[in-house]
């Protein structure tokens, strides 16, 4: 058989195993267009997955999906909010407007999300904390944070650490910064607050403390896994340039 016959078939029967599944139907131009990489791409991310599963397949699918249908998630959580209007549906939508960059709508989610039982939730005022911060309302981020301790006096985070540390420095707060990145980088699992806090001790005219840490942070990446030196890569050749 040709090969160009064989390869035709092949994509026939993936185009017809994307409408009998109900698979998005945005993979049959994918497969018609592209013949190869498309059809090369639904192996991978719809057939493939679905024999062997694994995190490394299902990462692959849903950045694929998400490439060929960028607007479903939100598309998905703006549904549930309507339908049901609980909390954790505004969560989901209130990250996808942040992934998405549009601090300002994620902000009106967050908000009206804290009402009622849910006034002081922890969780959403972390996430209003960091929308606000992106969106550069370091003030109203950093009252954010004080409230989710004030009401939430048990609740840690390392992210909420590191984020109250940064609008303290964006505020010009530069002594009591150096004192919250000093708080927040043992318990921050990256190297990105010790980094911060190193560049800050720069800043105050610390050199010797600052070059101490940059130092200590290379060493310790060194002695730890692969992966975190490849997680961390840009925080660490920062350090690397600053030493």
């Amino acid at each position: 058989m040709p090969l160009v016959v064989l390869h035709l078939l092949i994509q026939a029967g993936l185009i017809v195993h994307v409408i009998k599944t109900g698979r998005n139907m945005l993979w049959i131009f994918a497969i018609g267009l592209l013949p190869v990489a498309g059809s090369l791409a639904y192996v991978a991310v719809e057939l493939l997955p679905a024999l062997f599963g694994g995190r490394t397949a299902k990462r692959a699918r849903s950045g694929m999906q998400r490439m060929l249908d960028p607007d479903r998630e939100l598309r998905r959580a703006s549904a549930e909010v309507a339908l049901s209007g609980n909390v954790d549906a505004r969560r989901r939508l209130a990250q996808e407007f942040y992934d998405r960059g549009q601090f300002e709508r994620a902000i009106e989610v967050y908000r009206a999300a804290l009402s009622g039982i849910f006034e002081n939730d922890p969780t959403l005022l972390l996430g209003l904390a960091q929308a606000q911060f992106a969106a550069g309302d370091h003030a109203a981020a950093r009252a954010s944070l004080e409230r989710l301790h004030t009401e939430n006096p048990e609740f840690k985070s390392a992210e909420g650490l590191l984020l109250y540390a940064r609008t303290l420095e964006a505020e010009g707060e530069l002594e009591q910064a150096e004192r919250a990145y000093a708080e927040a980088a043992p318990a921050y699992p990256g190297a990105e607050a010790r980094l911060r806090h190193g560049l800050l001790l720069k800043r105050l005219g610390r050199g010797d403390a600052a070059r101490g840490i940059f130092k200590d942070l290379l060493e310790s990446a060194e002695l730890g896994p692969a992966h975190y030196r490849k997680a961390q890569a840009d925080w660490l050749e920062r350090a690397r340039r600053e030493l």
